[in-house]
């Protein structure tokens, strides 16, 4: 499908051009501080085109992420020839105890329906936009937020069978086109050598939850990012989380957060034992905090920090209408 350029990129990045004129006449830390967590620096301005020249797309027929039969959609279910999608929300608890969370089981027919997006159709740092206006501008029925990979310039990023960043240097997590999907060291390989081994998909932020379908011991003391600017994955928090039941059946939960009487949040282990008790083998966490969001069929699904305000983030996972 052809993908419209859209006036309101063009105007934000100007903005932000203006911005960086500010910035350098400021000096120093702050000048430093504003141009790696604020300026736009984008790599790849037009991915859509970028992929569809690597072979992974087409921008007139992008059969991939469209279902080739008629798609039956209620309140919290989808159904078609491609991917079968049922949505839930449970509440646990009671007053300031409570906790609320989405989960998404979503079983694919083809590794491939699941894909990634990124904000404003670009590639690079700093670069966001909300799940939603990410989702709505690839016609997703399904989105979650992605890692942030944008807010970092390590990881390995390879997306839609496109290798992007080639820097390994965590936990990451690949899905394959065979359906499988693995936690594996970003440091022991290359970007190059997962895609050969069949790689479709690569996120990079952690760490893994559930291993073997056992709880992996140590995840509250990890840390994702040490770096200026970086904010504590530690506590009760908004989560998202992606979990593998079966080869092409995964679930994925949004956990809202600090939201008194609404949602507490959870802390890493308890977003682990969710995904354990949703029968997932191997779980891994992504961005969190006010990244966590989960869209359906043109509506947000969650109520991020009890606001029900999106936070921009860098990517998405979505499966097409």
């Amino acid at each position: 499908m052809t993908r419209q350029t859209r006036p309101r990129r063009r105007v934000r990045r100007a903005v932000l051009a203006s911005a960086l004129a500010v910035t350098l006449s400021l000096g120093g830390t702050a000048a430093w501080a504003l141009n790696r967590y604020v300026i736009e620096h984008v790599e790849i301005g037009d991915v859509d085109a970028y992929e569809a020249a690597q072979g992974t797309t087409s921008t007139d027929d992008d059969t991939s992420s469209t279902s080739s039969g008629d798609a039956t959609v209620t309140d919290t279910t989808y159904e078609s020839d491609d991917a079968s999608i049922s949505i839930s929300t449970v509440v646990t608890g009671s007053g300031d105890d409570t906790v609320t969370y989405y989960v998404a089981d979503v079983t694919l027919t083809d590794a491939t329906v699941l894909r990634s997006a990124f904000a404003q159709n670009a590639f690079g740092t700093n670069i966001t936009e909300t799940t939603s206006d990410t989702a709505e501008d690839n016609d997703a029925i399904f989105a979650i937020n992605g890692d942030y990979y944008g807010f970092r310039d390590t990881g390995i990023v390879i997306r839609n069978g496109v290798v992007y960043r080639d820097e390994g240097a965590r936990e990451g997590l690949a899905f394959y086109t065979d359906g499988t999907v693995q936690v594996y060291d970003e440091t022991t390989t290359t970007a190059d050598e997962l895609v050969a081994d069949g790689v479709w998909n690569t996120l990079s932020f952690g760490p893994a939850l559930v291993e073997d379908g056992e709880i992996v011991d140590g995840i509250e003391d990890v840390e994702v990012d040490t770096n200026v600017g970086n904010h504590s994955i530690q506590g009760e928090q908004p989560r998202t989380a992606v979990g593998v039941i079966d080869d092409n059946h995964l679930v994925f939960v949004v956990v809202d957060g600090r939201s008194t009487g609404y949602s507490k949040g959870v802390t890493m282990t308890e977003l682990a034992e969710i995904m354990q008790s949703l029968g997932a083998t191997t779980a891994y966490n992504l961005d969190g905090g006010g990244s966590s969001t989960m869209y359906f069929n043109g509506e947000l699904v969650n109520n991020p920090l009890g606001t029900g305000t999106e936070r921009g983030t860098s990517d998405i996972l979505y499966i097409g209408s």
